[in-house]
């Protein structure tokens, strides 16, 4: 796909979803209460015992897909949805959710066929959003992106992320977490039968956004949790890398409900409860926003956060002081040496995450000695950020898995 191709399509997703939630707005009711989950199809559900391998396929089946809104279902021979084990943040074995897949064509570079870690940028909170369960029922947005990377020849292996899809809360934001289901949904790829994938499989990191923060740890983690890898590089785009100045930037914004999903998502992981901090209309949006896709997220739009709180604070205050500043501290990405070359692009006029965040994670990285080079750009806004990167990281992988060195940047930094 051309970059003017995937430019026009990135447009109309922009447009349609700002419709979708402009038409579907409801106002949240301080009467909400807590919802249930809904019930989940039998295969998200985790067994009584796990096995003992993170990365572990514990079930498989087909899967019939709508790639994006040209329909390039026609590039892939094997599209699978996995089950499989990872590890939480608190070292727990669970179950999560993932796709696979592998392309028709034959691959035609240097040794095998790779294989690209693709961390899916925000879906949302629901079960129903998972990316494993949007590409037979609705069109999921990443594969607007991950069509090039088919073309070329390289198979993907998406996560769903924990509790996305399975049973639990959304994760979101957990740095760790987030880092492992992509590491582990790569082995799980590897293992599965049938795809011409194995542990000799080259293997790349990628994602934009939730999934450029996803690649990124994931990056940080692999020499420690996943040395089995033969990882080539990673390449990550407007990467939530401090969450903090993140927060600050989307509260009341149009996109508010990122910070909500943030907040809820990592009280779930890390077992605080919110109710304190919260008033009614506070308690109501974190209920509503567990439910909610990416395509809802404008009915929380310019919200601002003191209007949550019990006691009048904005959000940013609340994360100053136990225990969420040594939560949104532990979040912080750019603070372990990624050991294989990196690509980083952001947009000057990203107006979602800074471009000061992912310029300092880039120099975090290069002061700590990785090979890391930053690409700036003026793409308009975060969605626009999306169309450049995606070009720069498809040269990124042809030079990667031809075995070319990367040409540090460090230097500009």
């Amino acid at each position: 796909m051309t970059a003017r191709a995937l430019g026009a399509l990135v447009a109309s997703l922009s447009a349609s979803l700002l419709a979708t939630a402009l038409v579907a707005a409801p106002a949240v009711s301080a009467e909400v209460s807590a919802v249930d989950e809904p019930p989940r199809p039998a295969f998200y559900e985790a067994p009584a015992t796990l096995p003992a391998a993170n990365g572990a396929v514990i079930r498989s089946e087909k899967l019939g897909f709508l790639l994006d809104p040209l329909d390039a279902t026609s590039l892939v021979r094997n599209a699978t949805r996995v089950l499989y084990r990872t590890t939480n943040r608190a070292g727990e074995a669970i179950a999560a959710s993932g796709t696979v897949l592998v392309p028709d064509a034959p691959w035609i570079g240097l040794g095998s066929r790779p294989v690209i870690g693709y961390a899916p940028g925000t879906q949302g909170m629901g079960d129903r959003c998972a990316p494993s369960r949007q590409f037979s029922e609705g069109i999921e947005y990443e594969g607007l992106v991950m069509e090039g990377l088919l073309q070329r020849g390289y198979a993907i292996a998406m996560p769903d992320y924990e509790g996305l899809g399975t049973e639990g809360v959304h994760t979101y934001m957990d740095r760790v977490s987030q880092g492992r289901a992509t590491l582990d949904a790569v082995r799980a790829a590897q293992r599965l039968t049938g795809t011409g994938l194995s542990a000799s499989s080259p293997v790349g990191l990628q994602g934009y956004s939730q999934g450029g923060g996803a690649a990124a740890a994931a990056v940080e983690l692999a020499p420690t949790y996943a040395p089995d890898l033969r990882l080539k590089g990673a390449a990550v785009g407007a990467v939530p890398a401090d969450l903090d100045a993140v927060a600050r930037n989307l509260d009341g914004g149009p996109f508010s409900a990122f910070a909500f999903f943030a907040l809820r998502g990592l009280s779930a992981s890390y077992d605080i409860d919110l109710d304190p901090y919260l008033n009614a209309t506070g308690r109501a949006t974190m209920d509503a926003v567990e439910q909610d896709c990416v395509f809802d997220l404008l009915d929380h739009a310019f919200v601002r956060s003191e209007t949550l709180s019990a006691d009048g604070r904005p959000m940013s205050e609340l994360m100053g002081q136990e225990p969420f500043r040594s939560v949104i501290a532990a979040q912080r990405i750019g603070t372990t040496r990624p050991t294989v070359p990196v690509l980083v692009s952001h947009s000057t006029l990203d107006d979602t995450i800074p471009f000061a965040v992912g310029k300092a994670m880039a120099k975090a990285w290069c002061d700590k000695g990785a090979n890391v080079r930053f690409s700036a750009n003026v793409a308009p806004l975060h969605v626009g950020g999306i169309v450049p990167f995606a070009a720069e990281a498809q040269l990124f992988w042809e030079a990667r898995f031809s075995g070319l060195p990367q040409v540090s940047g460090c230097w500009l930094l």
